[in-house]
């Protein structure tokens, strides 16, 4: 993996949080994808929830598989612990280190074709399982690395850059997740930097299976007429929870309207983008009423963005398998062997 080191003098006078680190320390490598990719704009999110929350770098722990979101956790959290594993098997591995320490913080950052394709079934038993972790998908409707073809979540009728047209029905991650029994469920857009750090920040504190699908618009293979990833489509169909403001290489859009109204926001190129904030009605603890409220909105060709549901009383692998509280790396052969009385106690409780 190609990548390029900042310098590591920073301003004195930087911004710190209540740790006293400063966002650099939150920072990783010069990123090397196509300026303008919306990956880099999750990464600075990913940085922003970290700076805010005051965590420790090296409690955390981020994972990824193969692809260009894969690529991504190399600019982001340089001083956390990281491994790159191999096209779709992330969540394995997640799992695994989960399992061996519980302390740390698990981010696994994917793509809709590592996660949605090769490592679909990945994706199922980690998020059934109720493993402890931030799940997010880089979700751009396409394999950015091997030149544009379509994958499992681009939209049936929508074309490619070369003019052909997808004939598969898609894959809905978040639905999936839903029905998967994960007890934090979010969807966001990469520009809508608003929306998407608090929504970050939230999964990192909720203690379980917490999945965020990030329309991530590829800016060199599905950004064109007729995707329904690209930046155009998803202004003009963008049902937010929260407030989208899109960011470009110009001046950033700002909007602020209240919750149940529409806005429409002219970008810089000229088209349109068409906000709805929902209303405090929408209930954020009603699994079923979710996974309708997505398929009525999909029906119509809307992109929901928010948070789409959270458990009140959450729990997670550990709990499910009553492992002990300390962290499974740190028990001695005195704790993993206690002796023949031990199990000589545990062959009376069978019987």
């Amino acid at each position: 993996m190609t990548y390029i080191t900042k310098p590591k003098f920073h301003h004195p006078a930087l911004p710190k949080n209540a740790i006293g680190f400063t966002h650099r320390d939150y920072e990783g490598s010069i990123s090397t994808l196509c300026a303008g990719c919306g990956h880099d704009s999750i990464s600075a999110a990913i940085i922003e929830a970290c700076f805010e929350l005051a965590i420790e770098p090296h409690r955390v722990a981020k994972l990824s598989g193969i692809g260009c979101s894969s690529k991504t956790p190399t600019y982001f959290l340089g001083l956390s612990h990281g491994f790159n594993s191999v096209h779709g098997r992330m969540p394995s591995v997640l799992t695994g280190a989960n399992l061996a320490n519980r302390d740390l913080i698990y981010l696994g950052v994917s793509g809709d074709g590592d996660s949605a394709s090769i490592g679909f079934g990945q994706f199922a038993h980690a998020l059934r399982r109720g493993v402890n972790m931030v799940y997010i998908v880089e979700n751009n409707g396409v394999y950015g690395l091997t030149k544009g073809q379509f994958s499992a979540t681009a939209d049936r009728g929508t074309k490619s850059k070369r003019g052909v047209t997808n004939t598969d029905n898609s894959i809905d991650l978040p639905a999936m997740a839903l029905q998967l029994g994960a007890t934090f469920v979010a969807r966001s857009f990469s520009g809508d930097k608003g929306q998407l750090v608090p929504i970050i920040k939230a999964a990192i504190e909720h203690e379980g299976a917490a999945f965020v699908d990030v329309i991530s618009p590829c800016v060199a293979f599905n950004n064109h007429a007729g995707s329904t990833k690209s930046f155009d489509y998803v202004r003009e169909h963008n049902e937010a929870i929260n407030r989208l403001d899109f960011m470009t290489g110009r001046a950033p859009i700002a909007v602020n309207y209240a919750p149940g109204e529409v806005q429409i926001v002219e970008q810089h190129d000229g088209s349109r983008l068409a906000l709805r904030k929902l209303n405090a009605e929408y209930d954020v603890h009603d699994r079923v009423a979710a996974l309708g409220f997505l398929q009525h909105h999909a029906a119509g060709g809307q992109i929901v963005t928010g948070l789409l549901y959270v458990e009140k009383d959450p729990s997670d692998l550990h709990d499910h398998l009553r492992t002990v509280d300390q962290p499974l790396n740190q028990l001695t052969d005195a704790d993993l062997c206690p002796g023949s009385a031990a199990l000589a106690a545990i062959n009376a409780s069978l019987r």
